[in-house]
């Protein structure tokens, strides 16, 4: 529909500005990402892309030599054909993939956030190897937070901080997945901030993954999260059910699983909020299925996640929270998600968005729509409670204890 509507209403007006700007008549096509046409044109105008040099650096008599690295920590099972696109990871993979063609140039630094088992790695991998392909001698490294940390503590204990240092620094392009973990730890973020300095300056790829927005990283020094903030941010969330269908299929499809049509849905009616979850139930639905002898069909598939669809009977939501909300404040849904900022009505709004951002697997924006608001408000929501409990607002503590004791979290 979209793609019809840009043809008929915009086809000319950018047809004249492309060959204005190229200066000779260009051919335009367009199309859907998650097409097979779209995808075999991009992958033809990517043969036809020349190489580009791998960019020389100056490496000063103090620090260490280039010689190749023995390893990049990247998975190679991890690429852009075997990623899923959907809704909920479009902008994110269209960033990603902007990145691999212009790497340090496009995007830099790039920050992915979203929840736990989304695909944040699974995307910071496929650029890592997407560069690799195009450049073999590029220098790249992926790191885990918590591998990244080990190293700086034990060159510290050594005496040889001035040598990892100069090793990041002779890097093309840096990845460390969940930066979050760096909070707190202040010999870390120190030696980070620099690294992280000399890398953008030198025109070298930074991407990061994270949990959560910049600015909701607490013990986090101010000057890192500008610096987070200053390149792009891209958010992934949970996928939606054709999304995760599509997963399903493609997974099943990959491990040699016949998956029928109505087992698909059943496992992506009821796993919803990650694709590893998703995953994990359709490793545990063949497993009963082979076990019995069986195809992948609804039965085996409600046998299997039996206890799961138990749980999720008694899972907070939003909507939980926001009924027991208003019963508990005597205050009606409408006016709860209302325009009205009186107090009576904005507090239980605010709890009841800190509630969800707390114990549910929602994001910001989720959370947003559910009271039909924006991320930015449901952020100063957070915050505003969170910092009242920081000054022991007594009142404020006991509406939480008792919310919490009806909704039994």
């Amino acid at each position: 529909f979209v793609l019809n509507g840009l043809r008929a209403q915009f086809m000319d007006v950018i047809q004249t500005v492309v060959n204005e700007i190229n200066g000779t008549p260009l051919t335009i096509k367009f199309g859907v990402g998650s097409s097979d046409d779209y995808k075999e044109s991009k992958q033809n105008i990517l043969k036809k892309t020349p190489k580009r040099p791998v960019k020389p650096r100056y490496v000063s008599e103090n620090s260490i030599s280039e010689k190749p690295l023995e390893t990049s920590n990247l998975n190679p099972e991890f690429s852009f054909d075997n990623y899923v696109e959907g809704k909920s990871n479009c902008f994110a993979l269209a960033a990603c993939s902007g990145v691999a063609k212009q790497p340090g140039t496009a995007h830099n630094p790039l920050f992915i956030h979203g929840n736990t088992g989304l695909g944040k790695t699974h995307l910071m991998h496929s650029v890592g190897n997407a560069i690799l392909e195009t450049y073999p001698d590029a220098r790249i490294m992926y790191q885990h937070c918590d591998s990244f940390i080990e190293d700086i503590v034990r060159t510290i204990r050594n005496g040889t901080i001035n040598e990892l240092r100069h090793f990041y620094k002779s890097l093309d392009a840096l990845l460390i997945d969940d930066i979050q973990l760096l909070s707190g730890k202040e010999a870390s973020q120190e030696v980070f901030f620099h690294t992280f300095n000399s890398l953008l300056d030198g025109g070298h790829q930074v991407i990061l993954t994270c949990d959560r927005y910049p600015k909701e990283l607490d013990a986090m020094e101010d000057r890192l999260k500008s610096r987070f903030a200053a390149g792009l941010i891209v958010n992934i969330e949970p996928p939606e059910f054709e999304h995760r269908v599509a997963i399903l299929q493609r997974k099943a499809s990959h491990w040699g699983m016949n998956l029928h049509e109505d087992c698909a849905f059943f496992i992506a009616q009821t796993v919803r909020s990650s694709i590893r979850e998703l995953e994990g139930a359709l490793k545990q639905t063949n497993a009963i299925a082979s076990f019995r002898g069986s195809e992948l069909t609804l039965d085996i598939a409600q046998e299997a996640l039996a206890n799961l669809v138990e749980i999720q009977a008694k899972q907070i939501t939003i909507a939980n929270i926001q009924k027991i909300v208003c019963d508990y404040y005597k205050i009606k849904i409408v006016d709860l998600n209302g325009k009205s900022r009186a107090a009576n009505f904005a507090k239980p709004r605010q709890i009841a968005m800190y509630i969800a951002r707390m114990h549910t697997q929602c994001s910001l924006p989720e959370i947003g729509r559910a009271f039909f608001r924006d991320h930015s408000t449901v952020m100063h929501a957070c915050t505003k409670v969170g910092k009242d409990l920081k000054l022991d607002d007594l009142q404020l503590k006991r509406d939480l204890d008792a919310l919490s004791g009806v909704l039994g979290i």
